[in-house]
């Protein structure tokens, strides 16, 4: 009796069985581990007890008869730790994970006298484990676990097989010996130490040989777990393969731009966004400015004042701060010996070595400068007296002397139908006496409307003002003139 009442407050579920079969007694733990109430559900006998419940082993297969843990019992067999899946009759998934093991207690005649069933409920630990399977096999990231005891891989999931290209069964017949996750690790002999020792593993780079010779480099760590009631160590990667070929990739494109860079006919200079530093220049910077390399990189262009002036300077540089490229802006630049040169500037925002910069390119037009400004004092001087000349050819050193006229500002939707006409007839080349009698109009009136259309178009000479119309494709020739006398009738 009070054998029965130590058992019954028991977190184990025991069950005692006659010789004869007939099931004596259970305590409360081994009545809900089956989900009832009374021996009379649970069964009187072994016979009804296997009617009542079905069971099998974790990997699915249905027990036999005999192999019944109870059945085992009553046989007289000694074991332990024996796992099974319990379902009610009728019911085709199992509601509980028993661990069963088992104890004879015989007479003093060393006869069997009672036997017993000691059960615990392992439901709550192999649906934590059934859950860590499935999580372990649909992570992504490639995975491995190795028992501890002799290094051999037991579980091995599909992101580990897609980034290796080793097959599931191959691995899982192997160990960690055999397919080395520590190989060329940058701290292999900490990893190997944390390993033997059952502890965490850190981070650390790797380089993994694959089953076609070779390697991919990744990431690996490894964290101790257990399964199963046995120490295992979980390693987990991350593939650095796309890393390495882009940083490679990268490293190949930055070193084809240095040697263009370098070899490049063009001043060319790289300078960095903050402080406006130059880092590097090519033969032809130096060339150019005086300047060599040492005299110059990681020094500010404030400092080694390479522009004529800081206004110029301070407006080069508020202009690559908005992270807009230069075209062809031109400077005045200032060598090391003093002089002062004509040049073109232009810029271009580009990343090297994962810092912003700026490619400078610079060409001396000194000559070109010189060439136009004495081409624009030889027409000056030709048109002080132009009365030699025909309309074209005045008009042609007008576009010559200036070149690049802008047609923004007023257009000639500004101006009057009159100023149109007289436009038109100054782009012919009358005078205003002439444009008077064509109008039928004073020539103080001609006067006024010339006046008029030079404030309008912002000139102050005839053939200046054929040269705004022309650039706007108003040649005067089509146009219809009329006199006030034919406007009046």
């Amino acid at each position: 009796m009070h054998l029965r009442q130590i058992i019954a407050g028991l977190d184990e579920g025991v069950i005692l069985i006659d010789p004869d079969q007939s099931i004596l007694w259970a305590n409360t733990a081994a009545l809900e581990m089956h989900g009832v109430e009374s021996m009379a559900d649970l069964g009187e006998t072994v016979d009804a007890y296997r009617a009542r419940f079905q069971l099998r082993y974790r990997n699915n297969h249905h027990l036999d008869t005999a192999d019944y843990p109870i059945e085992r019992v009553v046989s007289g067999e000694a074991f332990s730790e024996v796992v099974v899946e319990v379902a009610v009759a009728g019911e085709a998934e199992p509601r509980w994970v028993h661990q069963v093991r088992s104890l004879v207690l015989t007479d003093d005649n060393d006869e069997p006298e009672c036997l017993v069933m000691i059960i615990q409920d392992v439901s709550a630990r192999f649906e934590a484990e059934d859950r860590f399977e499935q999580s372990f096999n649909a992570n992504p990231a490639p995975a491995v676990i190795c028992r501890l005891c002799d290094l051999r891989f037991v579980k091995v999931n599909q992101g580990f097989v897609d980034m290796t290209g080793h097959a599931r069964d191959v691995v899982l017949a192997r160990t960690v010996y055999d397919i080395d996750v520590l190989e060329r690790a940058e701290r292999r002999d900490l990893a190997k130490e944390r390993l033997a020792e059952g502890r965490t593993i850190p981070q650390m780079e790797a380089e993994l040989a694959l089953p076609d010779g070779t390697s991919k480099l990744v990431i690996v760590a490894g964290q101790p777990i257990d399964m199963g009631n046995q120490p295992c160590m979980l390693f987990t990667f991350a593939d650095l393969e796309p890393r390495r070929k882009a940083e490679t990739a990268l490293r190949q494109s930055e070193e084809r731009f240095m040697r263009t860079f370098s070899l490049a006919p063009v001043a060319l200079a790289i300078g960095t966004l903050d402080g406006h530093r130059l880092c590097d220049v090519n033969a032809a910077f130096a060339e150019l400015t005086g300047y060599a390399a040492s005299d110059i990189t990681d020094r500010p262009l404030g400092e080694v004042e390479l522009w004529e002036t800081a206004a110029q300077r301070h407006e080069l540089e508020d202009e690559i701060a908005t992270g807009r490229p230069i075209r062809d802006r031109e400077v005045r630049i200032k060598l090391k010996d003093g002089t002062v040169i004509d040049g073109i500037v232009s810029t271009e925002p580009i990343m090297l070595e994962n810092e912003k910069c700026v490619l400078w390119a610079m060409r001396d037009i000194t000559t070109r400068k010189t060439s136009e400004r004495e081409l624009v004092n030889a027409i000056e001087a030709v048109m002080q007296d132009t009365s030699w000349l025909s309309r074209s050819i005045m008009e042609k050193l007008a576009r010559i002397r200036a070149p690049q006229v802008e047609t923004t500002g007023v257009g000639l939707s500004e101006l009057t139908q009159r100023e149109r006409e007289v436009l038109a007839l100054i782009c012919r080349g009358l005078d205003d006496k002439s444009i008077a009698r064509t109008l039928d109009v004073s020539a103080n009136t001609v006067r006024n409307h010339v006046a008029r259309i030079y404030s309008k178009i912002g000139v102050n000479r005839r053939n200046a003002a054929a040269a705004w119309a022309r650039a706007r494709g108003f040649d005067g020739d089509s146009v219809v003139i009329s006199s006030m006398k034919e406007a009046a009738a």
